[in-house]
């Protein structure tokens, strides 16, 4: 590397040195894992660089930034010890000579400003692996729970501070030995963000002053690599824009889980020293994203997350400050659920009668409770040999209300909820699991069971014979989840996900499954711009119509318009803590706002969204979610040990 570095063209253009680089650089460090030849090649390595021009070698500080900060790394050798470590300090003089010398786009500074940082010893130095700015979004990880929480839109241009600037250490301790961090403080001196920004680069210009010593705060630090961003930065216009952006980064956020503030350097480092919570005034106040509270001020849109935040506490149900919210009814059952709690739940809301919860799990019986007071309302239901999958309230023309259940192999029973018996047992054809069931009216006047299966036959059933008298999904697409949407009086629509991500929309009215009727499909475009392939369908009632609402495995909500095929106002942005497969349930509240609460399975938080208002609530569990179902103003959670019941408003 050395004798390439001598050639006439690598002085002047550094590309026999860079590809030399990196040839050698997959042999020292794989995907954040640091190969034990490294700690030996490194020294020289520095060596040969620290005499190139620092132009030159802005690549190689960045990378070797990213070793010396690479998770899967192990000690360096107690032999190799002294050699490293005199490489290293001479890492850090020549990294910062090209910091300051080096004519670099201002992401590449950015990159070279953090690498310089880790070089000096500083944990925030870490952040090389995960900040990443013009993804746009941040993602942190809490110090005291260890939960992921994601900030989406967090980057943006402030003309003005929205938060105060962080205070360093007190006192500061300056740095022992030399050091080549004061030219970085005398060419913070002359430069300006704008106004309100000259305290951070007071910040900025006393962490360099003092040496960027290990123990300063990581917000401080951060404020340092701003600082640098903005004055070295080339066309320094766009490094003064990027610099205001992360400037944001010296602020705090809310862990959605522990509920508990940090500052945002905290994140950003995996188990930093020093991390605490925070008392900070600026940590109470609101971010615009679906999971966290920060003292950022970007623009808060329909979908910003009001401050309260509810947590599971034994039987009741509490805010953030410990103000009861309303009871936990824990739904009763004499004999012990299996591993798999209850997987399967609807609501059977019977006119002029006391409405029913119906749940199942692995054991293939129907437990009916009454949501009030959590109580069973008769011995469980016994019919089903195998595992029940999928479950729906049949509502007939005259009056009676039906129970439908639906086994892993395929049987399909149905249930008189009042009298605890079979009514009829239709042929399931053995088509698959029925992961899916619905009650869709068509204007004929009959209610009809819908039935889908995991290997893509869905079918209409007439209650009244037990018999198919329809198919639908012509194209035979394994269905995941599947939702009867009401269009006018007496007609209802379907929706369907499938296992690719595709939703469809089915006219039940049709007799040819290829006939459309009144089904409109999903705009391809609005689809495609939000990148959105669908896991879970819903039915969301409103004041004036029912939307369908499609849910994906980051966590994204998005509503439509069945009769248009367009999407309702803005979605439920994605969210670290209910990612994973989704389930949902909608209801409307006493007060006639429209409600939608998602979550994923086995995961123990809940968001519970109001899209006129785009409020969004979070809950924290205590159990591992498994199903949900409402009814009226109460959301009835299946878990992985049973059954509970939530107000969704304040009682």
């Amino acid at each position: 590397m050395t004798s390439t570095a001598a050639a006439g063209t690598a002085i002047e253009t550094g590309e026999g040195w860079r590809q030399t680089w990196t040839r050698l650089a997959g042999g020292l460090l794989d995907d954040g894992t640091v190969f034990d030849g490294a700690y030996a090649a490194l020294p020289y390595l520095v060596e040969a660089a620290a005499a190139l021009p620092p132009g030159r070698t802005v690549d190689f500080w960045v990378d070797l930034g990213c070793i010396v900060t690479a998770e899967d790394r192990r000690p360096v050798p107690a032999d190799l010890a002294a050699g490293f470590d005199a490489g290293l300090r001479l890492a850090e003089q020549a990294a910062v000579r090209s910091l300051l010398a080096a004519d670099v786009p201002p992401e590449a500074c950015f990159s070279l400003a953090l690498s310089c940082v880790a070089l000096a010893g500083h944990h925030i130095g870490t952040a090389l692996w995960s900040l990443q700015p013009q993804e746009g979004y941040l993602q942190l990880l809490c110090p005291g729970c260890g939960s992921d929480t994601e900030i989406l839109d967090f980057f943006v241009d402030p003309v003005r501070p929205p938060l105060d600037a962080p205070r360093p250490a007190d006192p500061v301790r300056v740095r022992q030995g030399q050091h080549p961090w004061g030219e970085v403080a005398a060419a913070l001196r002359e430069e300006a963000l704008g106004e309100g920004w000259e305290p951070f680069l007071q910040v900025a210009r006393g962490v360099a002053a003092a040496g960027t010593p290990p123990e300063t705060p990581g917000s401080a630090v951060l404020c340092l690599v701003a600082g640098i961003v903005a004055a070295r930065s080339t066309p320094q216009p766009a490094g003064r824009e990027l610099a205001r952006e992360l400037m944001l980064l010296t602020g705090y956020f809310r862990c959605w889980d522990c509920e508990r503030p940090w500052t945002i350097a905290d994140g950003l480092a995996e188990n930093p020293d020093g991390a605490h919570p925070q008392n900070h005034p600026g940590a109470e106040s609101t971010a615009a994203d679906d999971s966290a509270s920060t003292v950022t001020s970007t623009a808060a849109g329909p979908t910003a997350e009001l401050a309260t935040r509810l947590r599971q506490d034994g039987t009741a149900l509490l805010t953030g400050d410990g103000t009861s919210w309303g009871r936990v009814s824990v739904f009763s059952d004499p004999a012990p659920l299996s591993t798999g709690g209850v997987n399967s739940l609807t609501v059977v809301a019977r006119p002029g009668r006391p409405t029913l919860v119906a749940g199942a799990g692995d054991q293939g019986a129907v437990r009916l409770w009454n949501p009030v007071d959590g109580l069973l309302v008769q011995d469980p239901l016994t019919g089903h040999a195998d595992r029940i999958r999928s479950m729906t309230a049949l509502p007939l023309p005259e009056g009676r209300i039906l129970l439908a259940t639906g086994g892993e192999t395929g049987t399909i029973t149905l249930w008189d909820p009042d009298t605890g018996r079979p009514v009829r047992e239709p042929v399931g054809d053995r088509l698959g699991e029925v992961i899916g069931m619905c009650a869709a009216t068509v204007p004929d006047g009959r209610t009809l069971l819908v039935t889908a299966t995991s290997r893509g036959a869905v079918r209409l059933w007439d209650p009244a014979t037990g018999e198919a008298v329809g198919r639908l999904n012509p194209y035979g697409s394994p269905i995941r989840s599947i939702a009867a949407v009401p269009v006018s009086a007496g007609h209802t629509l379907l929706a369907a996900a499938d296992t690719g991500g595709r939703i469809h929309v089915w006219d039940p009215a049709v007799e040819d499954s290829w006939e459309r009727g009144a089904a409109v499909p999903l705009s391809k475009r609005a689809l495609s711009d939000a990148d959105h392939r669908a896991t879970a369908v819903a039915a969301v009632p409103t004041p004036d119509r029912t939307l369908l609402a499609t849910g994906d495995d980051r966590g994204v909500v998005l509503l439509w318009d069945l009769t248009t095929g367009d999407p309702v106002g803005d979605g439920l942005p994605s969210s670290t803590g209910t990612a994973g497969l989704p389930v949902m349930a909608a209801t409307m509240l006493d007060d006639g706002r429209s409600v939608l609460v998602t979550g994923s399975e086995l995961r123990r938080s809940l968001r519970v969204w109001e899209p006129d208002t785009g409020t969004v609530r979070h809950i924290a569990l205590e159990v591992a979610l498994t199903s949900l179902a409402a009814a009226g103003s109460d959301l009835i959670v299946g878990h992985d040990r049973g059954v509970l019941g939530l107000p969704l408003a304040v009682r």
